[in-house]
Order: structure tokens, then C-alpha cells, then sequence
């Protein structure tokens, strides 16, 4: 019986909220789980590197190479399989995954969002672009929201949820900095931990 759950990151960019994972394990906040494998859709994802760095297995599954969605998704389902995976957790993956995959893996997804759902979310809504919307908006509170995955872009149960000042003079990028700080960076770990732990639950029922 493993301890841990095994938990994969999906990841386009940056990284950092997986670095905030990774962070995590690391000081013991992320405990009942273990990151085992990354994988990006973006060959030059810096997140790679922060994986590498951190002695964590990558993969890169590129939807172009594939050739469809089924197959790329497929891909991504046979490493998740071979690598024993429990939980998934997409960290500014920017592609959107159909009601096949996701119906899979019920309750093992999690996603963090960069807005208080049911604000500024959906379809289009990713990145700055959430940012700018709020701010166009004229909101004086916004915040981040980790979730679970189904087939409507950000439309299934909310885990949790914290909310974030906006100031004025915010900028799109001064107020996404603000919300990963505050909010994205401290969610994403706390929700791995308990879905995890969940998930360790009922392994030994």
C-alpha cells in the first residue's frame, strides 16, 4: 500500500504554481502526496526546467505531433497510467480537456483559477485575460478559486476559494502577480494536500 498518492502536473508555461507544489512537499505542507511526473503541451515550458531541477520525471506531449485531440489526450492517458498516477493537477495547462478524459478521472482533477468563480471564467478566460477583465469590470475584490475538472471550463465543484484586493493603479500584471502571491500559490498546495489525503482515505477503506 503506498502512502502517498501520486500526483501528476500538467503544465504550458512558467511553472509557477508548480513551483509552489513543489515548494510545499518540500516543507512538508504537501504531505499525503508526492509529485512523480510533469508533463507540458509546450516543448520550451520553463516549468520543465523547475521539474528537472527537482528531480521530478517530465514529458512533453505536443497536440500538433499527435494529430487530434483523441490522440493527444490518449498520450497523455498512457503516461499517467504507466506512471501510477492518482491525481491530477493542471497548473496553467492551457488546453482544454474533453468529457472523455475528464469523466476518467472523477474527483481526481484539480485546477486552479485566477478569479473568484462564477466571475470571469469559462471559455477565453485564462491568463491576463482574466485579469484585464476584472479590472475593465471596475471590481474591488477579485481572487483565485482551485476546483475540480469536468468538461465545462471551470465548471465543476469548487474546493476552494480566497479573495484579493484590487488597488488602484493595478495593472493586469501587477494585480495576476498579487493574486498568484496571495491566493493561487497558497490554494493549489492545500487542495493537493487534502484531495490527496481523500484519496490515501479510501484506498484503505
Amino acid at each position: 500500500m503506498k502512502n502517498k498518492a501520486n500526483i501528476a502536473v500538467l503544465v504550458s508555461g512558467g511553472g509557477t504554481n508548480l513551483q509552489a507544489l513543489l515548494d510545499a512537499e518540500k516543507s512538508g505542507a504537501l504531505k499525503s502526496g508526492g509529485i512523480t511526473l510533469v508533463i507540458s503541451n509546450k516543448a520550451d515550458a520553463y516549468a520543465l526546467t523547475r521539474a528537472e531541477n527537482a528531480g521530478v520525471k517530465t514529458a512533453t506531449v505536443l497536440k500538433k505531433e499527435c494529430g487530434s485531440q483523441e490522440a493527444f489526450e490518449a498520450a497523455i492517458l498512457r503516461l499517467l497510467e504507466e506512471n501510477d498516477i492518482d491525481l491530477i493537477v493542471l497548473a496553467g495547462f492551457l488546453s482544454i480537456l474533453s468529457a472523455d478524459f475528464t469523466n476518467r478521472w472523477p474527483e481526481r482533477i484539480i485546477n486552479v483559477h485566477p478569479s473568484l468563480i462564477p466571475s470571469f471564467c469559462g471559455a477565453g478566460f485564462y491568463g491576463l485575460k482574466v485579469h484585464e477583465a476584472a479590472l475593465a469590470k471596475g471590481v474591488k475584490v477579485t481572487g483565485a478559486t482551485v476546483h475540480f475538472v469536468n468538461e465545462i471550463p471551470d465548471g465543476g465543484k469548487i474546493l476552494l476559494q480566497k479573495a484579493v484586493e484590487v488597488l488602484p493603479g493595478d495593472t493586469p500584471e501587477i494585480l495576476q502577480k498579487r493574486v498568484m502571491e496571495q491566493a493561487e500559490w497558497l490554494l493549489l498546495p492545500e487542495a493537493a494536500e487534502a484531495v490527496s489525503r481523500s484519496i490515501n482515505e479510501k484506498k484503505t477503506l
